[in-house]
C-alpha cells in the first residue's frame, strides 16, 4: 500500500482504538510480591492521544487483561471507552462501533498479537507495531517504526493528524 494510500484511510478515522500490553507499553508486567502490578507508559504516547482528542479524534482502548493502572491511565487520559477483560476482543469492537454508530471506515486500530488480527481485519486503518506477531503484521495497513511502549502511538498519532491536514494547527499552539 502505498503512503498516499494509508493517508487516505487515516483521513477517514474518527476513532483509534489500541491495545494496551505490548502497544502502551512494552509489554512487560511486573508484580511487586504482593498485589501490585506495575506497567511503564511511555508520556509522548499519551500525549499524542491527547492531541488526537483535542482535535475532535476519539480515543478507545481494547485490552485483554484487566488492570486497575490501565483505569488510571485511561482516566489521566480522558479515555471515556475502556474495555478490559476482552478476551474476545472483536466483541468488545462491535459494542463500541454500535454505540457510536459508526462504519469500520472510521476506525484505526493499534495491535501487537494474535488477539488483535480480527479488528484489524475490519477497521478503515490497521497498525502492528515494530514488535508485533508476525501474523498480525500480515494483516496490517502499517507496521510503525518504534515498538510497543516506545513511541509507536505517538507515530500513528501524529501520522494521523497529518492526514487529516491538522498537523499545523497543532504545531501552531506550541510555536509562540
Amino acid at each position: 500500500m502505498t503512503d498516499e494510500e494509508i493517508f487516505m484511510h487515516a483521513k477517514k478515522v474518527e476513532v483509534l482504538i489500541m491495545d494496551v500490553d505490548g502497544v502502551l507499553t512494552d509489554g512487560s508486567i511486573i508484580y511487586d510480591g504482593k498485589d501490585a502490578e506495575l506497567k511503564a507508559f511511555n508520556v509522548r504516547d499519551g500525549h499524542g492521544m491527547k492531541l488526537l482528542q483535542r482535535s475532535g479524534i476519539k480515543v478507545a482502548l481494547i485490552t485483554g487483561r484487566e488492570s486497575d493502572v490501565v483505569k488510571r491511565r485511561a482516566k489521566e487520559l480522558g479515555i471515556e471507552h475502556v474495555y478490559q477483560k476482552a478476551t474476545d476482543k472483536l466483541v468488545a469492537y462491535e459494542d463500541l462501533k454500535g454505540r457510536l454508530g459508526l462504519d469500520d471506515k472510521c476506525f484505526g486500530y493499534i495491535g501487537d498479537d494474535l488477539l488483535d488480527i480480527p479488528i484489524a481485519k475490519r477497521v478503515g486503518l490497521s497498525v502492528a507495531v515494530a514488535d508485533a506477531n508476525d501474523e498480525l503484521k500480515s494483516h496490517a495497513m502499517i507496521i510503525t517504526k518504534a515498538r510497543g511502549g516506545r513511541g509507536a502511538v505517538r507515530e500513528v498519532c501524529e501520522m494521523i493528524l497529518k492526514s487529516k491536514g491538522l498537523w499545523q494547527e497543532v504545531l501552531s499552539k506550541y510555536d509562540r
